[in-house]
């Protein structure tokens, strides 16, 4: 077992508070209740929260999830909570108007495949999974006032997300005040002694969380907040499903490695480091190495991309994604393995796509092929309205440079 400056030199790595003295304290409050914890035999109780707003989470997720792994390889007792409760309100913390509120019927769906994405990166055997409705919905509104009273409104308006609102006129809801409220009575239930988050959970853990608990008698838990977020496939801003530039843990293997594939150069190294754990030296020699034209880019996007679909699938997976990929772009051809399609009678091809699931929307088929998106045997369709004939049969459909589908009739 590495020793505790070890272990906290591994917990602190790639945090960020935005102010050293509080990682100096957090540092040291971490390196005390370790101390404490082997004389008394006992593991620290850690937990990082996820909200099933979406039914999948994304490669950005995972960052949060590797540093509850850290813990759990030094044998400390990792919580994956689901928010099934916070979740029908929304985080606002890093949005800039209030978000839609869920029903339960939407959360409950959305949280099914949960675990098992998680588990792609913890330990099924030793992960503790809860749910957060198991305390928050027996509370009463006598309990929430008397949680509400050990924070002012003035602790709230200083958030930056609220600033910005008031400064612009823009509404704030009562209930958006109670999910940081929320938030924190989640480390009061579970008596966590750390929580983990990314920086836009820094008020939410860091000040509400830690607050209530001692406001309870609990001491506060330790906040493990990671410095930096996965950029998406634009490499600029932060992965985020409603922004559509994600890469879903539940993203089949060929679509997670083209994405991978399609990103800006420039976000190589920081997909090495927060993905892949590269240490420091490591990702300097692929920044030297792609500056000096010692490493190709191509190249190393496509180690890149195989050694996260291995992860997330398994290495057979990867083969066979990088095989297709070859097939597709460095051949020139048609994949081999796409999936089939009978078709019965004529339908519009924006119908096609849409059933398949190859577009989102009709909406987005329709724009699709106003770009030169779409085609049918490698050449483009435009017309929204164009339709496909059984005599027209068999056809392969193309959509972006990733996505196929061989079209045939019962006789085909």
């Amino acid at each position: 077992m590495p020793t505790i400056d070890e272990q906290v030199e591994v917990l602190m790595q790639g945090t960020e508070y935005g102010d050293p003295q509080i990682k100096e304290n957090m540092r040291k409050e971490l390196t005390e209740r370790l101390i404490e914890a082997e004389r008394q035999g006992r593991a620290l109780r850690v937990y990082c929260g996820y909200d099933p707003r979406k039914p999948d989470l994304h490669l950005g997720h995972t960052i949060t999830m590797r540093k509850l792994r850290q813990f759990q390889d030094f044998g400390h007792d990792v919580t994956f909570l689901i928010g099934t409760f916070t979740s029908l309100i929304g985080d606002p913390s890093d949005k800039d108007k209030a978000r839609d509120q869920l029903t339960r019927q939407q959360v409950e769906e959305n949280s099914r495949t949960y675990t098992d994405q998680a588990f792609k990166i913890l330990d099924r055997e030793k992960t503790r999974v809860r749910y957060n409705d198991e305390w928050l919905s027996p509370l009463d509104f006598a309990d929430i006032i008397r949680l509400a009273s050990n924070f002012t409104v003035q602790q709230f308006l200083v958030r930056e997300n609220f600033d910005k609102r008031m400064t612009e006129g823009q509404p704030i809801y009562l209930h958006e005040f109670f999910y940081a409220l929320m938030q924190a009575y989640d480390a009061v239930a579970q008596e966590a002694d750390v929580q983990v988050g990314g920086q836009d959970q820094l008020f939410n853990i860091l000040v509400a969380g830690r607050k209530l608990q001692q406001g309870l008698g609990q001491r506060p838990q330790i906040a493990i907040i990671m410095g930096e977020s996965l950029p998406g496939t634009d490499g600029e801003i932060k992965m985020s499903k409603s922004l559509g530039n994600d890469i879903p843990l539940l993203s089949e293997p060929w679509d997670m490695f083209g994405k991978i594939m399609s990103l800006p150069d420039k976000a190589m190294p920081v997909y090495h480091r927060l993905l892949l754990g590269w240490f420091p030296k490591q990702v300097q020699a692929l920044e030297d190495g792609l500056r000096d034209s010692t490493l190709h880019p191509n190249n190393e996007k496509m180690r890149l991309a195989h050694e996260i679909v291995s992860i997330f699938h398994s290495p057979e997976a990867a083969d066979a994604a990088r095989k297709r990929w070859d097939e597709v772009f460095r051949s020139g051809g048609i994949p081999k393995d796409i999936p089939q399609e009978t078709i019965t009678a004529e339908e519009r091809i924006v119908d096609i796509l849409h059933r398949r699931k190859m577009v989102s929307s009709i909406g987005e088929a329709k724009r699709l092929m106003e770009q030169n998106g779409v085609r049918l045997n490698e050449q483009p369709i435009t017309d929204p309205t164009a339709v496909i004939t059984l005599d027209k049969l068999p056809a392969v459909l193309q959509v972006g440079k990733r996505k196929f589908v061989r079209l045939v009739s019962n006789g085909s």
